[in-house]
Parts: C-alpha cells; structure tokens; sequence
C-alpha cells in the first residue's frame, strides 16, 4: 500500500500540528519491507531527524535503524511470520476489538465513512479499512484531526498489538510505541490494563448457532486468566 488518497474535491485539509511525519513515517515502516520501501528508508530517516527528538520521534527511528541494516530477505521473512502467518500481532484495529462478528462490519462501515467524507478517494487495494498503516496514512496525509480522533477511539487496539510485539520483542513494538506516545494519557503497562480501555462486545447470537466460531471470544479462557491474574477454569 503506497499513497492511497488521492484528491477528489476541492475541500481544504484541516491543518494540525499532530505528528504528521512521525504518522507517515509509522505507515511505511509497518508495511510490508518490499524493495520500494527499503529504498525509501534514507528519506525517512532524513524526515524524522529533522522532527524534535522526542521519545516517540527516538523510539520511530530504532525501527527505520533495524529496516536499513536488516538483510532484506530476512526482513520479509520475519514480517510475514510476524503478521502474515498469525493474528497475535493483526494490524487489523477493530480485530482487537469486536473478533470476527457482525458488529465489526459496523465498526468498518464507521471508518469507511471517515474516508468517504475526506473528499479523498481511498484506495484500499484489498486491505479492509482498520488497516493500521492506511490509518496513519489517513491521519498524515488526509485529516489529522479526524484520524487522530480515530487512532484515540481504538486506543486499546492499539496497546494490545504493542503488548503483543514487546512481548515477541519485536522491532516493530518501536513503531507502536511511538504512535501510542502520541495520544492523550499513559500507556497501560499490561493486558489486562489495556482490556480495560474497552467495553467488551456484545456476543451475537441471533442467527448463529451454539458451535458457531464467531461466538467464541476474540481471547481463550487461559490468555485472559493470565491478563487479569485470576485462575483459568478451562483452557482450550
């Protein structure tokens, strides 16, 4: 996914100071690490250098450092099986959020609106719209406020998928951290913490049957006794 908005109408962007570069920057380096990417990486570093060194701009730059000295072959390896092969690390926001039922069709819908209402043209090029690269794209290069009130509204989201990459030490936490400092309030420190950011989903069970798959929640018995602390009656 490169540059996915392109101008459809002649209304103004609202302008902000929001991190646009640090968004932009979070975008790309969350994608997958093709040859276009890697060689866009000294102009990243470039961009963010020029940003106030802050801890989100710092922590951003520890993960163009690991793109750019990276073996490319083992980069692509390591972020198809850290995001391709697995939904422990999804960048899919409303996945964290509502699993796979009908009410995440809502929350798409919900974000899709956003973008139509942008007067940009998306192009999503087979991602669904809770793509967190084309979020932040959104959010650098489109509406920085409607995106970052968008990136506020799955704040959960987000701390679960930055838990989840620290907890594999992944590289790629860096960017989740960065974007996470961005936004009003501390980080929670741990799982259970970040759950309490939400309000739990509804279960859908009109229409669906008892074995149905979409009514089993979006974590076991086990991981969510490990996130509050409480005992595990039954693991799966």
């Amino acid at each position: 996914m490169r540059n996915p908005f392109a101008t459809a109408g002649t209304r103004q962007r609202r302008k902000s100071a929001d991190h646009r570069v640090l968004y932009q920057a979070a975008s790309l380096c969350l994608q997958y690490p093709d040859t276009e990417l890697l060689a866009s990486l000294p102009l990243l570093e470039s961009a963010l250098s020029q940003q106030p060194q802050t801890g989100p701009t710092a922590d951003l730059r520890r993960l163009v450092e690991h793109l750019l000295t990276g073996d490319p072959d083992q980069l692509r390896q390591d972020y198809i099986d850290l995001f391709d092969l697995s939904r422990r690390h999804t960048l899919y926001l409303t996945y964290w959020s509502d699993g796979d039922t009908r009410r995440r069709g809502g929350a798409l819908a919900e974000i899709k609106a956003l973008y139509r209402e942008s007067d940009f043209l998306v192009d999503t090029r087979g991602e669904l719209t809770d793509y967190l690269p084309m979020i932040l794209e959104f959010t650098a290069r489109v509406n920085p406020d409607g995106g970052r009130e968008l990136l506020i509204s799955h704040r959960a989201s987000l701390e679960l998928i930055r838990l989840a990459l620290q907890e594999k030490d992944s590289p790629y936490a860096h960017a989740l951290v960065a974007v996470c400092a961005t936004l009003p309030g501390e980080s929670p420190a741990d799982k259970a913490s970040a759950l309490a950011l939400r309000q739990p989903p509804p279960v859908e069970h009109v229409g669906l049957d008892a074995g149905d798959p979409r009514l089993l929640p979006l974590f076991t018995t086990t991981e969510m006794a490990a996130m509050t602390g409480g005992p595990a009656r039954r693991g799966r």
